[in-house]
């Protein structure tokens, strides 16, 4: 029997901003296990990046989003699991559709709860993406 290839996935991940925050939550997942990451997960077929990035974000923390806007995309294949994976990773920077919305954690086996965190002080660890991110002084506001 041939042993077939893993193939590259497509994640859709979200820097949710209100003021000087970002929306982190506790990984409880087998990549990243108990690191701070962004909310987001895979686009399904046929779905542009903001739907893929709304969808997510009201399953992972039952948030609306408002407008959204892509940043940037990343090409991270981890090698360091039992079983390797290769994601493109796509950015957006979004805003809540209602600022005044608190997350819920939905989905308590993927995650220990979501929380606004000030962008000049985030917990650690963070998520290996997130983290290679915030070293090369990425800034996810929008210049003013």
């Amino acid at each position: 029997m041939e042993e077939t290839q893993p193939v590259p996935r497509v994640g859709v991940v979200l820097f949710v901003l209100k003021g000087k925050s970002v929306l982190l939550g506790r990984r409880r997942a087998s990549i990243g296990e108990s690191t701070f990451a962004l909310p987001g997960g895979h686009l399904e077929f046929g779905e542009s990046f903001e739907e893929c990035g709304a969808r997510e974000l009201m399953e992972e923390t039952g948030l609306e989003m408002g407008k959204a806007d892509f940043l940037t995309v990343t090409n991270k294949v981890f090698l360091d699991k039992s079983k390797p994976c290769h994601y493109v990773i796509v950015f957006l920077r979004a805003v809540l559709a209602d600022p005044n919305q608190v997350p819920q954690n939905p989905e308590p086996d993927k995650c220990d709860g979501w929380d606004w965190y000030d962008w000049d002080n985030l917990p650690q660890p963070l998520f290996s993406t997130l983290d290679e991110m915030v070293r090369s002084g990425f800034n996810p506001f929008p210049s003013t």
